[in-house]
């Protein structure tokens, strides 16, 4: 099952992503469980894990206003009715996983995220997408006093004959002639 979540999210997207946009252009007939089930019936075949995407798009539908609190004030920059309608909805349907769901480690669901990015937002949208997540992973980590971080390993001691990098040569100095004005 977890080999074709990355399809399920990407399901999830382009549901959230059709219903936001047919309804921010005024269609009234626009409905979100229409929308989700017509998509899962296209890739029936291919997904198992159809409660997943039902359970992305219902949590980020009913937790929107709640997401895009977290988001603000980390990409203050980015008033969300300014941010690109895919990397929101990216964001929205990532931030709902990383807090609402524990199955999935907080790195993947990020990791997800920056693929989401690369294959539907512009051309900084995964950087975008990478920073914002990540603060916002610290940030819970940081109220939840977890630091996610595994164990330090022991140094290990080089033996002599291990071999040291190369040094990298420096660049030669181009001296430039300069004509001299008569």
């Amino acid at each position: 099952m977890a080999s074709n979540r990355h399809l399920g999210r990407i399901v999830a997207l382009q549901t959230l992503y059709e219903y936001e946009f047919r309804f921010e252009c005024g269609d009234k007939s626009a409905d979100l469980n229409e929308i989700l089930e017509r998509n899962i019936a296209r890739y029936a075949e291919t997904i198992d894990d159809k409660d997943f995407i039902r359970q992305i798009v219902k949590g980020v539908s009913d937790k929107q206003a709640e997401l895009d609190k977290t988001i603000q004030p980390i990409a203050p920059e980015w008033p969300i009715a300014q941010i690109a309608r895919v990397d929101r909805t990216i964001l929205r349907q990532s931030l709902f996983e990383l807090s609402h769901s524990s199955e999935v480690p907080p790195k993947v669901v990020i990791n997800e995220a920056v693929e989401l990015a690369k294959a539907f937002g512009g051309d900084n949208s995964s950087k975008f997408i990478n920073g914002v997540l990540g603060t916002a992973f610290r940030q819970q980590e940081e109220k939840s006093g977890s630091t996610g971080k595994a164990k330090p390993k022991k140094a290990v001691k080089k033996s002599k004959s291990a071999k040291k990098p190369a040094k990298t040569p420096a660049k030669p100095k181009i001296k430039t002639k300069t004509k001299k004005s008569k």
